[in-house]
């Protein structure tokens, strides 16, 4: 099953259609110093999708997503212990406050869970997380701004990479190959344990 959980967020909660970033130029045209809510978006659905995706690489992760409530604090899970640092970004980016920043982004963690969950097959396991996750990161990396240096949040630099940003079929292609060796990497990881 196929979704673009990263349009749907942004439909479902009414945001504007994000941008895609050019991979020679890297940023996005914004309005400098004027709270704006497209930038908001663009900086806050990629990141959290982004955080959500590095999340469930853990097999705990993984289940808290399949398994998680309304009630879950998700923004404060997926982002640990760089949560102060990504919401203060994200709030200079955009130009809001960072009380205003944190409320947004908890809202937009809780509808992508949600969404992730309703997308699930009926007896879904960690892996069909692992694996609807797995499916939206190239794309979702598209419309990430670098600006953001999230990569380094997230203590992936793979993320900041502009030819993550590229698309056609010899870059889809590349980013099937490194999802797979993503995946092989998890699962050395989880067998050592």
């Amino acid at each position: 099953m196929s979704v673009n959980l990263l349009e749907i967020i942004q439909s479902h909660l009414g945001y504007s259609e994000l941008q895609k970033i050019d991979p020679n130029e890297q940023f996005v045209k914004k309005d400098i110093n004027i709270p704006d809510e497209r930038q908001f978006s663009q900086a806050a659905i990629p990141s959290i999708l982004l955080a959500l995706y590095m999340f469930s690489h853990s097999d705990e992760g993984a289940e808290k997503i399949l398994h998680g409530t309304n009630n879950a604090l998700w923004t404060d899970l997926i982002f640990d212990n760089k949560k102060e640092d990504v919401i203060q970004k994200i709030a200079d980016y955009s130009c809001y406050s960072k009380e205003n920043t944190k409320i947004k982004m908890d809202k937009i963690a809780m509808d992508a869970v949600n969404i992730i969950q309703k997308n699930l097959p009926p007896e879904a396991t960690i892996h069909d997380v692992k694996n609807i996750l797995a499916d939206q990161n190239a794309h979702v990396l598209l419309y990430l701004p670098v600006d953001l240096q999230m990569g380094q949040m997230l203590n992936n630099n793979t993320l900041d990479d502009s030819t993550n940003k590229m698309e056609g079929p010899i870059s889809s292609m590349m980013h099937v190959i490194g999802n797979q060796f993503s995946d092989n990497e998890d699962i050395k990881e989880n067998s050592n344990d």
